[in-house]
């Protein structure tokens, strides 16, 4: 039986205030971006110079100051290609006897409805009909985008728990082991969620081999991170690495809503980790044919390579050693091991014994 450790008061007391303070502020992670939710500079485009077309930048600007960067278009089939290109996330065309709004609910279904809804205010104050097309949409099976919202923190948790499984538990020696392990299992992993993502729920349609790898870089990415944190700093750089994957860069993705509708710092920080470079490179795959994907895969691969030099480095340095040591002492701890018994307790077993094959002896 292991001996019980003594409990010291002052240990009580900071576990009192620590652990409160650290729900705090995780709760504020998750609530803050939610409650301060409002366009900020949202990309739309504008069709036409004519008067109308001025007049309805300024009725929108006067509605909402800085919620819209506005970009002009001489004609529907320019406004509709940027917004295929990610260059906008919808466009206004104005006329004198009505107003269309081009939208894409792939893009971000908050947006889309922001849009919408701006749109029919417009038609509203010019007295003329507005109708609202979505030229990007959702697929059928996902039409409000839950998955990507619902699948963003199952997807984080999982590259954490990778991370701490191959470093970890597994102990996987050396560094090139350790890293071959964890894309591997990122890829199989990868496989998985597209196929409960796409074949249960149908929510990515398109280029199933380019989501596919979107999904293997960012597992990739987030488990190397954490990975090389550990290989470096120990149990604690496993802890500020999970802290920061799933308590700062989750709520700070905007997948339930979009980037430009979260605080400046939410928005701008949020797209430089890799849950919300995620968000924006699934979209782009599944959705806009790899437009607009290039600077999500470049923050991807940057975190991933970051991971790999840091498990190198705690593998080949002195830096690392205690994250070697207490990996070694946690894999060797659930290894099988032979059954031990206390003395006593082998002896009475052993006493059993005899006696059962006494009383199985001939004439006993």
């Amino acid at each position: 039986m292991r001996a019980s450790v003594p409990t010291h008061p002052w240990r009580l007391l900071v576990a009192a205030i620590a652990l409160p303070g650290l729900v705090g502020l995780a709760v504020l992670a998750f609530a803050w971006p939610a409650a301060r939710t409002a366009p900020r500079d949202v990309p739309v485009g504008i069709l036409g110079t004519s008067p109308a077309a001025g007049s309805a930048v300024e009725h929108l600007d006067s509605m909402e100051p800085d919620a819209f960067d506005f970009r002009f278009y001489v004609d529907p089939a320019g406004a509709v290609s940027a917004i295929h290109d990610r260059a906008v996330d919808g466009a206004f065309d104005v006329e004198p006897d009505s107003i269309t709004v081009y939208t894409a609910g792939a893009a971000s279904p908050a947006i889309a409805q922001l849009l919408a809804t701006a749109g029919a205010g417009l038609a509203a104050q010019a007295h003329v009909p507005a109708r609202a097309d979505d030229v990007v949409p959702l697929s059928a099976a996902d039409p409000r985008g839950t998955v990507f919202s619902a699948a963003l923190l199952p997807l984080t948790i999982c590259g954490v728990a990778i991370a701490a499984t191959v470093a970890v538990v597994l102990g996987f020696r050396p560094a090139w082991r350790q890293v071959l392990a964890l894309a591997v299992i990122s890829g199989s992993t990868a496989l998985g969620a597209y196929f409960v993502a796409q074949g249960l729920l149908g929510a990515l349609p398109h280029h199933a081999v380019a989501t596919w790898a979107a999904l293997t870089v960012t597992i990739f990415a987030i488990s190397a991170a954490v990975a090389g944190s550990f290989a470096v700093l120990g149990v604690p750089g496993l802890g500020v690495g999970a802290a920061l994957m799933v308590f700062v860069g989750n709520p700070f993705s905007g997948a339930s809503s979009a980037p430009e509708l979260l605080p400046d710092a939410a928005n701008h920080f949020g797209q430089w980790l890799p849950p919300g470079a995620e968000v924006s490179l699934l979209r782009s795959t599944a959705y806009f044919d790899g437009n607009g994907a290039a600077p999500h895969l470049g923050v991807l691969v940057a975190w991933a390579v970051g991971g790999v030099g840091l498990i190198i480095l705690g593998h080949h340095t002195s830096l690392g050693r205690s994250g070697r040591s207490e990996a070694d002492n946690v894999s060797a701890q659930v290894r099988a091991e032979p059954l031990t018994l206390p003395a006593d307790r082998s002896v009475d077993v052993e006493a059993r014994r005899s006696g059962l094959r006494a009383e199985c002896l001939p004439g006993s």
